[in-house]
């Protein structure tokens, strides 16, 4: 009989433990739990957005989302307040350098700066960068691998910042734009440049880059000019490709940026000067356009002189404005795939705003919806890095990377000036609700 009452308390012990356990288990969940709530989430696909909607986070990922009373709230779930306010997904930058040495001034303040060093200003820049809404982005050049080791801080928790793409270092050629950069390498030929971009690829790039025609920034040389020769960007897009890798290229010039797009080339950066034909071309090909379009507009011109940039830097700028303007008119017109970037730091004041927000402005003022800008710097960015399952919209199952704005986006994108509340993978970075 004793024996049987020891083993009932053993049993009720253990009941008392599991029940005990269960209840942690909950309330920690619970405690990993945030509701957005009273907001209204855009829908991107052009259909009504949800208003007065529940967003349930649990840890990074979004849990449901339904309008109010619809959605079980867990007890003890930390609930944001976001009445009055639209929720849309975090931005996206797909041309960002958090490293950005620019002529003139900066160059020479910055012309000792050591990788120490360099990996710190960039840790500072994307934290910035997340506190001003985007969430992810594109790094396409930077020096030292100090984005890839910014990239893993970042993934493990060691560092603020948004989610990173990187194409590691850039693929220059003797003579060619960005190459007379300071302790840059050079590589010229086909089985240099294809081994240049498997080391990329091995130091963990999932992007390469190449620089195929003349720049603004590189003092002297054509802008149009196609410096590249077509079995070097043959070389490193099927060297790439074999990897799994993609390729995008620096090119303002229509000559170097077809042979490039029969090449398979996966995106063009700024594309100054590329001409209808072209445009037809990377539409039918499916080739991205990333148009960087602050870097030229007339509007950005203060940000530059605040900068101090050279005059030489000034002239080969303003010589590209009417026509990299126009190339982004026909690019719409054309319905090419267009991904937003900047080639300013995402975060950096421009026009009483920041470049991201400008740059979606200016998407609009040459053709594009709020709706189709608005896109272009989230589910179409999303779609670019071929991670469209995991951000770039407000859906279940992805990551819980959301915005706060205190006007519909997808009626004027200017609503992307005023940032009220910053979430990466569930945590709260910036709350100005």
């Amino acid at each position: 009989m004793r024996r049987r009452e020891v083993n009932i308390n053993r049993v009720l012990s253990s009941t008392v433990v599991l029940i005990f356990l269960t209840a942690s288990v909950l309330t920690a969940h619970a405690a990993g739990t945030t509701a957005i709530v009273g907001g209204t989430v855009v829908d991107l696909a052009g259909k009504a957005s949800i208003k007065n909607a529940v967003i349930l986070v649990a840890g990074d990922r979004i849990a449901a989302i339904g309008k109010a009373g619809s959605v079980d709230i867990p007890e003890g779930a930390q609930q944001v307040d976001a009445g009055g306010a639209w929720l849309i997904p975090g931005l996206m930058n797909m041309h960002v350098h958090l490293g950005l040495v620019m002529p003139g001034r900066m160059t020479a303040e910055l012309h000792d700066e050591s990788e120490a060093a360099l990996a710190l200003r960039m840790a500072a820049n994307a934290r910035e960068t997340l506190l001003a809404g985007v969430t992810t982005i594109r790094l396409t050049g930077s020096r030292a691998h100090a984005d890839l080791a910014l990239m893993r801080a970042i993934n493990k928790g060691q560092a603020d910042g948004p989610r990173i793409f990187s194409a590691g270092e850039t693929l220059t050629i003797t003579a060619g734009h960005g190459s007379k950069k300071p302790g840059k390498r050079n590589y010229d030929g086909p089985d240099e440049l294809v081994k240049a971009a498997r080391t990329q690829i091995s130091a963990g790039a999932k992007w390469l880059k190449i620089l195929i025609s003349g720049g603004i920034a590189t003092d002297g040389g054509g802008l149009a000019a196609a410096l590249m020769t077509p079995g070097e960007i043959q070389a490193v897009i099927d060297a790439a490709h074999r990897f799994g890798v993609k390729v995008t290229a620096h090119s303002g010039s229509p000559a170097a940026t077809n042979i490039a797009v029969d090449a398979g080339l996966d995106c063009v950066e700024h594309g100054y000067f590329l001409d209808r034909p072209t445009l037809k071309k990377m539409k039918e090909h499916g080739t991205w356009l990333v148009p960087t379009i602050v870097v030229t507009a007339p509007g950005t011109q203060p940000f530059f002189e605040r900068m101090g940039m050279p005059p030489w830097y000034m002239e080969r700028r303003n010589s590209a404005g009417k026509l990299h303007w126009r190339a982004l008119e026909m690019a719409i017109e054309e319905g090419v795939n267009i991904a937003l970037g900047t080639d300013q730091l995402p975060h950096e004041p421009n026009d009483g705003t920041t470049a991201t927000a400008l740059e979606a402005q200016y998407y609009v003022e040459a053709g594009m919806t709020p709706l189709q800008a608005l896109r272009s710097a989230t589910i179409e960015a999303a779609r670019l890095l071929e991670a469209e399952d995991e951000i770039g919209s407000l859906e279940t199952g992805k990551y819980a990377d959301i915005v706060a704005l205190d006007k519909d986006p997808t009626q004027d994108i200017r609503a992307l000036r005023n940032i009220l509340l910053v979430m990466k993978g569930g945590k709260v970075y910036r709350n100005n609700l």
